[in-house]
């Protein structure tokens, strides 16, 4: 009897264990491609809190937005959906704002209503139908905290930095914490968005903490990789009049300009990891660390002078590539630093926390989760290409729909119907299209029906008819020219 007493004490503390839910963290940065960490192999940057999680996690080398810009590709992470599934631009007007119905399935929701308490500090940069009241439902605890301007004065008189604010309120979180409660704290920062009104080289048009004031002063930045005016070169006119080369005329356009902002981007990305830095303390200091999956990315990659461009919103992957790295303290050591090399997307991201809550995801989710990539099991049926978009409607950004799968890159730029194909593997970097190239005409035709079958399948009633019924039905954006002021 007492061997058999013994027996079950020792199944209900494993089930108990079982049935512990991990605590989700979550940080969003804006503005950062997939090589711009210490981890991914940047010469310079240092971000050593990040490295430690790739050190002891998985990091994804081919994490890829679906759309490169902040307010859609945040409205997908809430959603689980694409921007032609939720129907979220952005810019424009009318603008069609995340519906109800798509906020009832976010993960943050979804999380709560299952016991979570979830707190989100930060940029925030989606339009929401029910406004206000839906980040309300999303989060026990939220504050939009933005930047115009980055520091913030506070009632003593002193200023502080966005970035630090969002460390300080994420740090009350966890200090009120209760401890027979799992939590999801998401910490969304503007860095390493410029203050666009600000075009001052350096802290003006880059606003870093102070905390890393003097660094890389040093630092002679190397230029960029495909800075060869070739590759601007190369592209048709309405990307060379586009806005990202209008902000390229803001920030790279001389290498005096270039070596001063890029110091300034460095550090406030040295800035931001500090700031992770304070938060990974404090779950070591409320004994929360050891339960705690921590998810790291980006909402967009970025053009450093690459191509002769700046910004992001192009098919090219120095605008849709982004880092990711998860970091599960409960990872066997054996399975830990590794570097992932399966395709991923932030729209797997919300299935992702989902899977690690345990709970149900959404079929209406058109991503999935990656957490068998995680934990080196990626299944038989793991996606081999995926789809892309950009459609907000703004004169400066050409829209477009494309395909990428693991050997070439395709997308179309539907209002000047001007198509790009890439080899990757005959050309990595992307310079060369072989659209108009006979060899390549099945691939093309073959992408070009991909693309349509992606557009049918992520199209969805309901949005449509919201489009249709809020009269903002897509119009062809008028042309531009540029304002290098």
């Amino acid at each position: 009897m007492k061997i058999f007493l013994t027996i079950v004490a020792m199944l209900a503390a494993v089930l108990a264990h079982a049935e512990k839910r991990p605590n989700i963290l979550f940080v969003l940065v804006d503005d950062q491609r997939f090589d711009s960490l210490g981890c991914a192999g940047h010469p310079v940057l240092q971000t050593p809190n990040i490295d430690r999680l790739a050190a002891n996690g998985v990091r994804f080398e081919n994490m890829f937005v679906t759309t490169s810009i902040c307010m859609a590709s945040r409205a997908c992470i809430f959603t689980g959906l694409t921007e032609t599934g939720h129907g979220y631009t952005g810019g424009g007007k009318p603008a069609t704002p995340v519906i109800e119905a798509d906020v009832d399935t976010s993960f943050p929701t979804l999380l709560r209503q299952a016991g979570y308490r979830t707190g989100f500090f930060g940029k925030q940069h989606v339009g929401f139908k029910e406004g206000k009241g839906a980040m309300d439902r999303m989060f026990d605890v939220q504050e939009k905290i933005g930047r115009k301007p980055y520091f913030k004065q506070q009632p003593d008189g002193s200023e502080r930095h966005e970035a630090e604010l969002i460390g300080d309120r994420s740090v009350e979180f966890l200090a009120a914490q209760p401890k027979d409660q799992p939590f999801c704290l998401y910490m969304s920062f503007n860095i390493s968005h410029a203050e666009d009104g600000d075009k001052r080289p350096g802290i003006g048009h880059f606003p870093w903490p102070k905390v890393v004031d003097g660094m890389y002063e040093d630092i002679d930045p190397a230029p960029p990789r495909l800075g060869d005016p070739k590759y601007f070169e190369a592209l048709p006119g309405f990307m060379q009049e586009s806005m990202n080369r209008d902000r390229w005329y803001w920030r790279w356009d001389t290498p005096e300009k270039y070596a001063i902002n890029m110091r300034a981007y460095m550090r406030m990305l040295t800035g931001m990891d500090r700031v992770v830095g304070r938060v990974l303390e404090k779950l070591d200091e409320q004994g929360l660390a050891d339960n705690t999956v921590v998810i790291y990315t980006a909402d967009n990659g970025y053009y450093m002078g690459d191509r002769g461009l700046a910004g992001k919103w192009s098919h090219f992957d120095q605008s849709l590539r982004v880092p990711l790295i998860i970091y599960d303290p409960r990872l066997p050591k054996g399975q830990r630093n590794r570097v992932a090399a399966p395709p991923v997307l932030n729209i797997d991201l919300p299935a992702s926390m989902l899977e690690l809550a345990g709970l149900e995801v959404p079929e209406k989710y058109q991503g999935r989760s990656l957490l068998p990539v995680f934990n080196g099991k990626t299944p038989a049926d793991w996606r081999t290409d995926h789809f892309h978009e950009h459609h907000m409607n703004n004169a400066g950004i050409p829209k477009w729909r494309g395909v990428r799968n693991e050997r070439y890159s395709y997308a179309r730029y539907y209002e000047e119907d001007y198509e790009f194909l890439h080899d990757l593997e005959a050309d990595p970097d992307q310079q060369k299209n072989f659209a108009a190239d006979p060899e390549y005409k099945q691939v093309l035709e073959s992408l070009r029906a991909r693309c349509v079958e992606f557009t049918a399948e992520y199209t969805r009633p309901e949005i449509a008819a919201f489009k249709k019924a809020a009269g903002s039905a897509p119009e062809k954006t008028k042309k531009r020219r540029n304002k290098r002021k």
